[in-house]
């Protein structure tokens, strides 16, 4: 029915008692009448409501010979019967009294060989002031075989509207009254997934509980001590087994209104997760958790994963049993270093001793008012604290102690969670020319062909078969002209994309084509030119013994563009964009420019390999092993691309 919905854009039909190849399944009120409200829960819970409910009678007879025929004229009119839906529209409970009032005057007959069949219209309801499952599955499961044995149809339906008022179900006044007295309009999907979608990178160490922590949250349910929080959200096996992450992987964390968190399990089928599709069609507020790897091993993924995550704000993961690591002084640098504000999680502090605890915190407080990182460290113990740092973020680095067993703390994360302000206006660069960055490539999807997905950076776009689209660039620097022919949103289907959203394209891409698309490239709507050379202002940051001059070779990463690059040209200059102290450091040898820890220059580079689609204002970083420095694309020269 979620596939229906979608294909239908949020509307579909089912017919009710007719056979796959059109003709008549000769059955009774009582059977249809129990399939069309099995139908109706179902629809309820995918956050859908009936707007039409016919009973249709009068079509057909069985003949003497024990055929059925139709009826012929003059035998009898055929009898269309538009009943109320049995839990209701919610929407507008009026039109619901209309159809009992309309439909009055004329009854169905119950009696044997009064064959029956129903069309009921379902449409969505982009609200998530409805309450998604009033009557659960296993309800129905239980007292479904009370109804059409032995009753007429005024009996059954009025058992059913008697089975439809429940403790999770609010009646047509109190739903009346709800939808009068609710200041929130309808959210779409759209808008939730886009303005109203936060995203926060999760770092730490590698034993700082990361995925635990993201498997608890978005499961609404404890971790047992020996990771069965983790294994929820883990993708490969060899993860599963050492506990080690080794991918940047994004899970959603809904909220409603009130700041109630979803729970992330189906209410019916308690081994089921949640899909995405269905946490963003109920929730009103939405969090994107990136989970990122620790080891030091995978240091370079989660480089890449903080420079093309676009993250609104960062979690710090520190166990609060050891000290905090050199990787958690990396973790620190590297979202300092893009600007993105952190707060800080002592995890595992169930069975923690106290000294312990104080210990990691002085340690960390340390780490904090280093020049590198400059925050104040600031101890969240309520809500009022909360509300204190909101506005703050920039300076104040919150911490919480909060364990993924007990559950201390959660509740009082997920306030901050819900309450923390979207730091990325996406939504603002709506009007610029559409701009989506790959991430990953899906190749040969059966009946589908080339996937790719990735972020939308900027403008909007509407898939169809006259959405012309260019891919690239390919190792030669050309762009493949092709037709995005389909895109989906958190698994949802739909014909248009805008700025700020997680998406996947399908591309109308011949077998040879498919192989020249990689991760790291652009889909643009206009056609678009790359470069092999860029200009870039750059600081080399403190704390590293590194040496930079002419020729010196570093692994560049330029939001999903990574590659190794050269450094051709290098100007001092005095002046920088990061509000850092003058430039030091710098001296000249035979050679040329030397650069130092603290230094600040113009620095041309060169790709290694092949060119890229880079623009001016884009954020870099830098790395030969560890992080080296930062800087931001100042300009593309007039060179063209080899």
């Amino acid at each position: 029915m979620s596939y229906r919905l979608d294909q239908g854009h949020g509307q579909c039909t089912y017919h009710i008692g007719v056979e796959d190849d059109g003709c008549h399944s000769v059955l009774d009120y009582p059977a249809i009448s129990e399939s069309a409200w099995v139908l109706e829960s179902i629809a309820r819970s995918l956050n859908s409501v009936v707007l039409e409910r016919k009973m249709i009678q009068n079509e057909i007879v069985m003949g003497e010979n024990g055929q059925v025929r139709l009826f012929k004229d003059g035998e009898g009119e055929i009898l269309i019967v538009e009943e109320p839906p049995v839990l209701g529209r919610h929407d507008d409970p009026k039109i619901d009294d209309e159809k009992e009032e309309k439909s009055s005057g004329r009854k169905l007959s119950t009696a044997e060989g009064a064959y029956t069949r129903c069309e009921l219209t379902i449409q969505r309801v982009e609200t998530h002031m409805l309450d998604p499952s009033p009557l659960g599955l296993s309800t129905l499961q239980s007292r479904t075989s009370s109804i059409g044995e032995g009753i007429d149809g005024a009996v059954a339906a009025t058992e059913m509207e008697k089975l439809s008022i429940n403790d999770s179900s609010p009646s047509k006044e109190e739903s009346k009254t709800f939808i009068e007295n609710s200041d929130e309009q309808p959210v779409s999907v759209e808008e939730t997934l886009s303005s109203r979608n936060v995203r926060i990178a999760v770092v730490g160490n590698v034993d700082a509980g990361k995925s635990t922590l993201i498997g608890t949250l978005t499961t609404s349910s404890l971790d047992d001590g020996r990771g069965s929080s983790r294994c929820a959200i883990m993708k490969h096996r060899h993860e599963i087994e050492s506990g080690r992450t080794s991918t940047a992987t994004s899970h959603l964390l809904g909220f409603r209104h009130s700041g109630e968190a979803i729970a992330g399990r189906d209410r019916i089928r308690a081994n089921k997760m949640k899909s995405e599709d269905e946490i963003a069609r109920e929730s009103y507020r939405i969090i994107t958790l990136m989970d990122l790897a620790g080891h030091e091993k995978y240091l370079k993924t989660t480089i890449h994963g903080v420079s093309s995550g676009f993250a609104d704000y960062s979690l710090i993961l520190v166990n609060s049993r050891h000290p905090p690591t050199h990787m958690t002084q990396h973790h620190l640098n590297l979202c300092c270093s893009f600007g993105i504000p952190v707060v800080v999680l002592f995890t595992k502090v169930d069975g923690c001793p106290e000294h312990a605890l104080e210990t990691s915190k002085k340690e960390l407080a340390k780490l904090l008012k280093s020049p590198e990182v400059n925050r104040r460290p600031f101890a969240v113990k309520t809500e009022q604290d909360i509300t204190t740092c909101m506005d703050k973020l920039h300076t104040l680095a919150p911490m919480i102690d909060i364990s993924c067993v007990t559950g201390e703390g959660l509740n009082l994360l997920r306030k901050m969670l819900f309450c923390l302000p979207k730091r990325r206006r996406h939504e603002k660069k709506a009007n610029r020319p559409f701009e989506f960055l790959v991430e990953d490539i899906f190749s040969n999807v059966p009946g589908v062909g080339s996937v790719v997905s990735g972020f939308v950076n900027a403008g909007e776009l509407t898939v169809g078969s006259s959405s012309h689209v260019y891919v690239g660039p390919t190792d030669d620097g050309t762009f493949l002209k092709t037709v995005a022919k389909s895109a989906h949103v958190a698994r949802i289907n739909t014909t248009h994309i805008t700025a700020g959203q997680s998406a996947c394209l399908a591309f109308s891409l011949n077998k040879e084509l498919r192989k020249k698309l990689r991760r790291g490239m652009v889909v643009v709507a206009e056609n678009p030119t790359s470069t092999k050379e860029f200009d870039a202002e750059i600081c080399v940051l403190k704390g590293e013994g590194t040496t930079i001059r002419r020729s010196y070779q570093a692994y560049v990463h330029i939001l999903n563009v990574r590659q190794s690059a050269f450094a051709r040209e290098i100007h001092i200059v005095n002046n920088s964009a990061f509000g850092l102290p003058p430039s030091h450091g710098a001296k000249h040898d035979d050679e040329g420019i030397v650069l130092r820890p603290g230094s600040r220059a113009k620095v041309r580079f060169e790709f290694a390999k092949r060119p890229e689609y880079i623009r001016p204002g884009m954020r870099m970083l830098f790395r030969d092993g560890r992080v080296r420095g930062v800087g931001i694309v100042t300009g593309i020269p007039d060179i063209p691309a080899v």
